[in-house]
């Protein structure tokens, strides 16, 4: 089995570099300084691109997975410019059922986004519907206030390095993508006024910001579980950051180890079928069986969204750095599908 040893480099304070092009690189840490302001933006024949362009062209989402004993919370927040969207649910493993919430509103109505992974606040406000989440440099906090859903949690950031990359995106743009799981969690969860237990309870957070291709499309897969009795958590992607480099890691007792790039293999048409999901140097091999999937399907031309996100559990095994080979077996967990034109 190939040893994947990608190198670091040093989190530089700001992202855009003084010749207005962003710090391209895998970092050893969180980039606190988003100076947007100062980024050079071309169009495809290599003149600055106008200010509506670059309104338009930039987007931002941010997402928040927490795992208790028996349950699973995802919430969501994304700004793509022509609209905002977001949700919030709550799947229960023993009852196999969901409360789920979203909204889908036009332009920055009812919305705002974060300065950077470490600064400012994202929140969705629309009715009765109400999630915030605020950044710093040692915490994220999370608060939802919908009427069968309430948390006010803190995610502890700052006791791991997260995986933090920037990467050219097509001709023009950048990605950037900063995500970290098997963080301790604190506070509180409330479905329909039952408090529920955090004892177990494992976070993950993802910051993705940038340039991106107006049409993109990626596979996911997400963990924050127990796993041998230490807290283990695991990001693999494939299909936007992969121009030379790739966001595939995991965390184990607080140790970050980087992966090689991902292969998903599913029925798009069969969402009971089982996913594969591995990596190029053979240290992942596991299969994720689907138990209940959030989806939304848009088609308004401008715009398109073909989104499928699953809870279920993945069974197989990791292969540490040091080759100590780890089982997972039902070990609760996320995969996603999704299509974007934006």
């Amino acid at each position: 089995m190939n040893n994947y040893q990608p190198l670091l480099t040093k989190a530089p304070p700001q992202l855009i570099q003084s010749n207005g092009q962003p710090a391209f690189g895998l970092f050893d840490g969180s980039i606190p300084d988003f100076n947007l302001q100062d980024f050079i933006y071309q169009n495809l024949m290599d003149n600055k691109a106008i200010a509506l362009t670059r309104y338009f062209h930039y987007k931002q989402f941010q997402f928040i997975c927490v795992t208790g004993a028996d349950w699973l919370l995802a919430v969501a927040i994304a700004d793509i410019r022509y609209a905002n969207s977001g949700f919030a649910y709550l799947y229960s493993f023993d009852t196999n059922l969901a409360v789920s919430k979203g909204l889908l509103l036009p332009g920055a109505l009812g919305c705002q986004m974060s300065n950077s992974p470490s600064a400012g606040e994202a929140k969705q406000q629309f009715g009765a519907y109400k999630v915030a989440i605020k950044t710093n440099a040692t915490n994220w906090q999370l608060n939802i206030d919908t009427k069968e859903l309430k948390a006010s949690l803190t995610i502890e950031k700052a006791s791991q390095m997260p995986l933090a990359l920037c990467a050219p995106t097509g001709y023009n743009g950048f990605t950037y993508t900063e995500k970290s799981n098997a963080l301790m969690v604190s506070g509180t969860v409330e479905l329909h006024d039952k408090t529920l237990d955090l004892t177990q309870a494992l976070a993950g957070y993802d910051f993705s910001a940038g340039f991106m291709r107006r049409q993109t499309s990626w596979r996911w897969a997400s963990i924050n579980a127990v796993v041998e009795g230490k807290a283990f958590g695991l990001n693999m992607a494939a299909g936007v950051n992969e121009t030379g480099l790739c966001e595939n890691a995991l965390w184990f007792d607080g140790q970050i180890q980087h992966l090689s790039p991902a292969t998903f293999v599913f029925d798009r048409k069969d969402d009971k079928k089982p996913w594969q999901v591995s990596s190029l140097c053979g240290e992942v091999q596991l299969e994720f069986t689907p138990l209940y999937c959030r989806q939304e399907k848009v088609n308004i031309g401008l715009l398109a969204s073909n989104f499928r996100q699953y809870v279920g559990l993945y069974t197989g095994f990791i292969v540490l750095k040091n080759g100590t080979k780890l089982q997972l077996n039902a070990v609760k967990g996320l995969a996603e599908d999704h299509y974007a034109k934006w």
